[in-house]
């Protein structure tokens, strides 16, 4: 394991992996730690921001949104795998900013996309298993995907509806859903599997509704 630089230079943090460089900021609170470490993927959230938005200055300032939502997320959520989580956490805010300026919008709300790749499309109009907005239309049709995904949650059993909601929605590893829910961990894996599979199954359901 790298140990934690005595010194916080340019140099020294360039070296350290992304899991150090966490484990420095979590303790320390420097955003140079974090600057360093968003430095790395900012090329990936541009990419992300700019297949939702299609418009360059939206994308960037998106950027800059998500460098800040960084500042408190990174020290509140246990990340084991920092690129492919960030990628998620861009993903949620382009979506989550989408349906702000969408009339029919509701509450918004971060979840991971796993729902949208269930194989099967969940409405007949609807190709959600696209990874990027292609066309303006696209917009609302993930609005579908969050809209039936609400509807289904309150289906399923409640140690499954706690679990995925805290899992997916949320973001919390499985150790903080048996922290919170005082769920044994062994049960919380199974509800989180078995909660997934009853959520797609009703949310393929309403594809003919």
């Amino acid at each position: 394991m790298q140990a934690k630089p005595d010194t916080l230079s340019p140099a020294s943090l360039s070296s350290l992996s992304d899991e150090v460089l966490i484990t420095t900021y979590k303790a320390g609170g420097d955003l140079q730690v974090l600057a360093e470490l968003y430095k790395r993927y900012m090329g990936l959230v541009y990419s992300v921001c700019l297949k939702y938005f299609k418009n360059q200055p939206a994308s960037e300032d998106a950027v800059m949104d998500i460098f800040e939502q960084l500042i408190s997320k990174v020290k509140n959520h246990e990340i084991e795998h920092f690129k492919p989580w960030l990628g998620a956490l861009a993903r949620n805010h382009c979506l989550m900013q989408l349906r702000k300026k969408s009339p029919e919008s509701e509450s918004a709300v971060s979840f991971d996309e796993t729902f949208m790749h269930s194989g099967k499309k969940l409405h007949p109009n609807a190709d959600v298993m696209q990874d990027s907005v292609s066309e303006p239309s696209e917009a609302m049709q993930k609005e579908f995907v969050f809209t039936t995904m609400e509807k289904c949650l309150e289906t399923l059993a409640e140690q499954q509806r706690v679990s995925v909601d805290l899992f997916y929605l949320q973001q919390k590893c499985y150790r903080q859903v048996a922290d919170i829910t005082g769920y044994d961990i062994d049960k919380v894996r199974s509800y989180i599997q078995n909660g997934r599979r009853n959520l797609k199954i009703c949310m393929e359901k309403q594809q003919s509704v």
